[in-house]
């Protein structure tokens, strides 16, 4: 009896208004193509977040910092060019059975990582390698991204998940035809470019700008670290009067040439890394990382290095995610260091073998504790970086 009241249309219409009203609710509209996809209502301010002029603490402006940040042809953040970004980001009709998009696997609460060790594409494969922070994109010298820097820039690497057989499994051109029949991309692609034309280019350039403006600067580090002046003295030298004895001798160890000398990877103040390091996993290196892409034999076993901001919030570790806490993390380079061949040479002892650290419970203790003060949840929380869909 109730199937049959429904099945009239003024009942249709009145149930299809009261499915509208509720934010869960979806729209299917069939493409060109003849193929059904889900348009989900949006949540945008009327006016746009700021992505383009973040209010930066000094020693990030520096020419050194500046310096770091790769921009490909121009594509410098806008407001309106990350705010359409940010919907392509969370946007599931990029995936081919509308369930996956990049924040599904890059997830804000996790500063943009996952939580598992290979994350799971769109029909339950799994990724070949742990999925990388986002965090401080924009600061890699090298401009390269991927764990073996296959992708030369940004640009190239937002693309290529959506087009990957595991993770996304679509083409650019069914990709665009999707885009082209939901509703709120003519008059943000007309914000972001100046006219509705939608193109691969044009999505590729808007989630780059978006990625680009995920920088965090609102830590417990940068506190201490505004304190200083800009350049600062060497900052194993100097304590910071909001940090914890323990923090400080953990940050004494980690930016000491004489100590655990971590900063020779991670020394940039956005604690990203100059050029891919091998790290000594492995004795052999049974993933070729940087060397299977290059082919250089000195290059085997190298991966990317990405930025440690957040880096509490970002397990499991390494691009194989072996490591579920920092505490392992640490033990590795106290005790666990390979003497793989290409080992990096600040691993090295002057000798060639393995520079193991051989930390003290409570000096392993206090670098776990340096870590943390990276962690920023200003930039895990802030609605700015989040999923627009309203489910």
């Amino acid at each position: 009896m109730i199937l049959q009241k429904l099945s009239t249309p003024k009942n249709l219409v009145i149930v299809l208004s009261i499915c509208l009203l509720f934010s869960n609710c979806k729209k299917d509209i069939t493409s060109t193509a003849g193929s059904s996809i889900s348009e989900v209502a949006l949540s945008l301010p009327v006016n746009t977040y700021n992505y383009s002029h973040l209010a930066l603490p000094a020693y990030l402006l520096s020419s050194v910092i500046q310096g770091q940040i790769n921009i490909a042809n121009g594509n410098t953040v806008t407001d309106n060019g990350a705010t359409l970004g940010r919907v392509l980001f969370y946007e599931k009709n990029l995936s081919k059975t509308q369930t996956i998009s990049c924040g599904s696997c890059h997830q804000q609460s996790n500063a943009f990582s996952d939580t598992i060790v290979l994350s799971k594409g769109f029909a339950g494969g799994l990724t070949a390698r742990n999925t990388m922070t986002l965090m401080n994109t924009a600061y890699y010298p090298d401009g390269k991204y991927f764990w073996d820097e296959r992708a030369n820039t940004l640009e190239i690497q937002v693309l290529a998940p959506v087009q990957n057989v595991v993770e996304m499994g679509m083409t650019l051109d069914s990709m665009v035809s999707r885009l082209q029949h939901l509703s709120y991309y003519p008059s943000l692609f007309t914000k972001a470019f100046g006219d509705p034309t939608i193109t691969s280019d044009r999505v590729s350039l808007a989630l780059a700008q978006f990625l680009r403006s995920i920088v965090s600067y609102q830590s417990k580090f940068d506190i201490g670290r505004q304190s200083l002046a800009t350049p600062a003295p060497p900052l194993d030298q100097v304590a910071f009067a909001n940090f914890t004895a323990q923090e400080n001798r953990g940050k004494q160890l980690f930016f000491s040439p004489q100590l655990a000398n971590c900063a020779a990877c991670h020394g940039t103040e956005t604690f990203t890394a100059t050029k891919p390091q091998n790290n000594g996993l492995d004795l052999v290196s049974a993933d070729q990382g940087v060397g299977g892409i290059t082919g250089l034999p000195q290059q085997i076993g190298n991966f990317k290095v990405p930025s440690l901001k957040n880096i509490a919030l970002t397990a499991p570790y390494m691009h194989d995610g072996r490591f579920t806490s920092l505490d392992q993390v640490v033990e590795h380079y106290s005790t666990g260091i390979q003497a793989n061949r290409n080992l990096s040479g600040p691993l090295r002892n002057p000798d060639g073998t393995p520079r193991l650290l051989n930390l003290s419970a409570d000096d392993k203790a206090a670098l776990v504790a340096f870590l943390n003060t990276l962690t920023d949840t200003n930039i895990t929380g802030d609605i700015k970086y989040s999923d627009p869909f309203v489910k």
